[in-house]
Formats: structure tokens, C-alpha cells, sequence
């Protein structure tokens, strides 16, 4: 009897739950989702792509040293995820900077000089223009198809796209992000490719075009009669304000820009390449960090997300010259762009869950450190570093060669500076000699001036957030695409 009881007790109490379950499922008063029918909003997913143009691993450790000593870090260095890349080219053991980006963004190996072409394309040699300069285009009518890009893709999808760079914008760094053409010397032709709706512009951009492009090379956006190159007569700047960009020739004109109101930034400070970081007037030309954060304010309102490519483009410049001072000085405000970005993205994105950011470099130099110094610490105005003279890690004194003459850290393979005769003569070099702003290290193998050439070593590839975990091992830089395609959604 007891047990019959305690069953009916426990049927009824079953019941009751079950019916106060069904009651409170479906009593209106209860539910979560009390009259939310709106989706939830999707999240933006954001990449920024830094390439150091030229930035070997040598350099990045002279930078370093140079910047914060032996033992201290970079920015990129705390990048948690590390992968070598491959860079080169459809034809050449050694790449230059118009295949190896465009190995970036199109995932497609081609010729040396050529920009995001097909693999056939030939780079044929510009000619002469109407005034004369060797700005025409003699590409052929059917020389290679275009191949997308990375940013391509990421308009096709409706997100914000951006370009920043401290070359000219119309150089082959940015240029393969936006543009397509058989030689990279086609700069009138890459910059008319970048305005909406004009002759020439590149379709595959959207009816809006690029929403940011920062940089120097107005140049190829003018006249000849208001010093520009144009043969064609086409004032660009003039066509990209109507098409609503905002602009800015000067750090004035750029810092006024409210980037909350602007739909779309140009900003072109200089007729050619910016000024080298060491000689960079502030007042004149923003810092690379300066134009990559204004860049990310303009792009962060695109609630689908953005892609923005930044290039640190004259460190390339600098080690073509032999100039180490300048390249590693350069190398640095690369890196605080990328420090800044990080830290920007993390406001919105404190884990950076929904952004990647990928700093590599398309090739490398010949620079190499000589010697077995001692550690010097970082350059200052009293010290040296590693731009100083080779001084022997037991005893600190000068080392010597063979002809008893010192020699500095920093030299190169090839270059201008060159001793053509016994280095003896060169035995009063010391570190304010081999420091200085202007001084061209030595070289191995002399060429003429300014044409050092690049190294054919893998580059440093460093990630952090979405999707950054895929970048590991040694890698071509045409799977880096592929990678960035994925982590991105392209």
C-alpha cells in the first residue's frame, strides 16, 4: 500500500513539473527572445597586411639592435605566430618587388617586373609618351589576363579596402593590390587604373573604387603643364575629389580630415617617394603609424569589415643606396605602424578574434653583419651600435683585416662603396665615419650607385589573430595567399 502511495505521489508530482515546463515554454513573458525578430549584426572581419619592402631577417636584426639592443624586442618579434617564406619568381632565383607582392595577392607566381598578371605574361619595356618620358604602354593587346587580388576579393565581398605606402602609391608594392599591367614603369597607367569610373579604371574595384589611398607619387596624378607626367592631359586628383574623396597634400591638410565624415581618403604628399623616416618633416608628411591608423578610422565604419595593405617602402630604397642608417631607421617606423594598428585593432577586437595581421617582407638584400663584435646596445647620439666599427668581443679593442684597416658591422655584398685598392688607406675609419646619416657601408662586389641589388634568402613572416596559427613552417609566398583567402573568408 505504501508503495502504491508513494508512486501515485511521484506520477502526480511529474505532472505537475511537466505542465509548469510546457507553460513556461510557451508564456511569451519568459522568453529571452521577447520580440527579436532582427538577425544578429555579423561580425566585421578585418585583415591588415604589412610588407616590409626589402626587410631581410639581417635587417630586421640590425633594426633591432639599432633600436633597442641585442636583447631587446621589436614588435614584430612578439608576433606569436612565425613562418619563413619562398620569394622567387616566375623567371629569377632573385625576385623584384612586382612579382613577389603580386605572389601575395594573387596567389599566382609571374615574371619579374610584372603586376598581378598571369603567370605568361611578358614584362615589355615601356616607350616613349608624348613629352618624351618612357611612360608608354607597349604591353600588347594580348599579353596575359589579369589575375584577382586579395583586396579585389575583399571588395567583391563589400568590405572597406585600403592602401598605405611611403613610395609612391603607383610603385609596385601597392600597385599589385589595385592594379594589373605587364611592366611595373606604367605608373600613369596604375594610377588612372585607381579612379572610378575614369578611362582605364580597374572595374574590378567596385563602382566606389579604393576607399583609402595614402602615399606619395602626384606626379603620375598631374599634368606636365602642372609638373606632373600625365601625357593624357587628366588632372586625377581633380576626378577623385568629384568621386568624393576627401584630400590631403601635407600633414595640414590630412590631420583636418575628420575621418568619421569621410567616405573615402586620398592622401598624396609628395611628387614622388616620401621622405626617408630620418628625414621626414612632420609638419609636412605624417608617419607611417600616422597614415595607418587614419586609414583603419576610415575603413572601421564598413560594418562588413576591411582590407588594408601597408608598406614600409623605403627600407628597399635605403639598402639600394647602401645607406643602412636610413634602411634601419625606416625599418623601425615600420614597425611603429605595426605597433600602432595592433593596438587600434585591439580596441574594437580585444582579442582579435575577427582580425589578421601579417607582417612579412617580398624579399631580401645582401646586407650582412661582419665580424665577431662585441654587443654594442642601441644607437644613440653618443653611441655608435651597430653602425659602429667591428670591436672584438674579449679584448673591445678595433678589429682589423688583412690590410690593418677597421671594418664596420654593417656591410653588403654588392654595392657602390668599394676600396679599389689596398684597404690600408682606410685606417682611420671609426664609428662617427660608419655611423654618419650618409655614409654607404662597404661592399663585396662594386656595382654603380644605388644599385645594390636584392638577396634571393626566405623572408620572416609573422601573424597574430584570426586565423594567424595557419602560418607555420617554410611556405612560397604565393600559399600565404591562400591563407589569408581563407583566414579572411575571401
Amino acid at each position: 500500500m505504501y508503495n502504491m502511495k508513494r508512486k501515485a505521489f511521484l506520477m502526480t508530482a511529474l505532472s505537475i513539473a511537466a505542465a509548469t515546463l510546457i507553460t513556461g515554454c510557451g508564456n511569451s513573458s519568459t522568453s529571452p527572445t521577447q520580440g527579436d525578430t532582427t538577425p544578429p549584426a555579423p561580425t566585421p572581419t578585418n585583415v591588415i597586411f604589412f610588407l616590409g619592402d626589402g626587410m631581410g631577417m639581417t635587417t630586421m636584426t640590425a633594426a633591432r639592435i639599432y633600436s633597442v639592443g641585442e636583447d631587446g624586442e621589436l614588435t614584430m618579434d612578439t608576433l606569436p605566430e612565425t613562418a619563413f617564406v619562398k620569394t622567387f619568381s616566375n623567371d629569377a632565383q632573385v625576385t623584384d618587388s612586382a612579382p613577389s607582392m603580386s605572389a601575395y595577392m594573387t596567389g599566382v607566381k609571374m615574371n619579374n617586373e610584372v603586376i598581378s598578371m598571369s603567370s605568361d605574361t611578358v614584362a615589355n619595356s615601356p616607350i616613349a609618351d608624348a613629352n618624351g618620358n618612357l611612360l608608354g604602354n607597349n604591353c600588347g593587346s594580348s599579353n596575359g589576363k589579369s589575375v584577382p587580388t586579395l583586396l579585389e576579393q575583399a571588395k567583391a565581398k563589400g568590405l572597406a579596402t585600403g592602401v598605405v605606402t611611403t613610395t609612391r602609391v603607383t610603385h609596385a608594392t601597392p600597385a599589385a593590390t589595385y592594379s594589373h599591367i605587364c611592366h611595373r614603369d606604367l605608373e600613369n597607367d596604375i594610377a588612372a587604373q585607381a579612379v572610378p569610373g575614369g578611362t582605364g579604371y580597374n572595374s574590378a574595384l567596385g563602382t566606389n573604387g579604393l576607399d583609402v589611398l595614402l602615399g606619395g607619387g602626384r606626379q603620375f596624378f598631374m599634368t606636365v603643364k602642372d609638373g606632373g607626367k600625365r601625357a593624357d592631359g587628366r588632372d586625377l586628383i581633380a576626378e577623385m575629389k568629384a568621386k568624393n574623396y576627401a584630400y590631403a597634400s601635407n600633414s595640414t591638410e590630412f590631420n583636418a580630415i575628420d575621418a568619421s565624415k569621410a567616405d573615402r581618403l586620398l592622401g598624396l604628399f609628395t611628387s614622388s617617394h616620401m621622405s626617408y623616416d630620418l628625414d621626414r618633416d612632420p609638419a609636412k608628411e605624417p608617419s607611417l603609424a600616422e597614415m595607418t591608423t587614419k586609414a583603419m578610422d576610415v575603413l572601421g565604419k564598413n560594418s562588413k569589415g576591411y582590407f588594408l595593405m601597408v608598406e614600409g617602402g623605403r627600407i628597399d630604397h635605403a639598402l639600394h643606396e647602401t645607406t643602412a642608417k636610413k634602411a634601419l631607421q625606416d625599418t623601425v617606423a615600420f614597425d611603429n605602424a605595426i605597433k600602432a594598428a595592433i593596438a587600434k585593432a585591439r580596441v574594437t577586437d580585444p582579442d582579435l578574434k575577427n582580425t589578421l595581421i601579417v607582417v612579412t617582407a617580398d624579399h631580401d638584400h645582401t646586407l650582412v653583419l661582419n665580424g665577431y663584435a662585441k654587443r654594442t646596445g642601441k644607437t644613440t647620439a653618443s653611441n655608435a651600435g651597430v653602425l659602429g666599427v667591428v670591436k672584438d668581443y674579449v679584448t673591445g679593442l678595433v678589429t682589423k683585416d688583412n690590410d690593418g684597416a677597421p671594418y664596420s658591422i654593417i656591410g653588403f655584398g654588392n654595392g657602390e662603396n668599394r676600396t679599389q685598392s689596398s684597404r690600408s688607406a682606410m685606417a682611420s675609419l671609426d664609428d662617427s665615419v660608419t655611423s654618419a646619416n650618409l655614409y654607404h657601408q662597404e661592399a663585396v662586389v662594386r656595382v654603380s650607385a644605388g644599385n645594390e641589388t636584392h638577396g634571393g634568402t626566405d623572408v620572416f613572416l609573422g601573424a597574430i589573430g584570426k586565423g594567424a596559427d595557419t602560418f607555420n613552417g617554410t611556405i612560397d609566398n604565393t600559399k600565404v595567399n591562400t591563407l589569408v583567402k581563407a583566414a579572411a573568408g575571401l
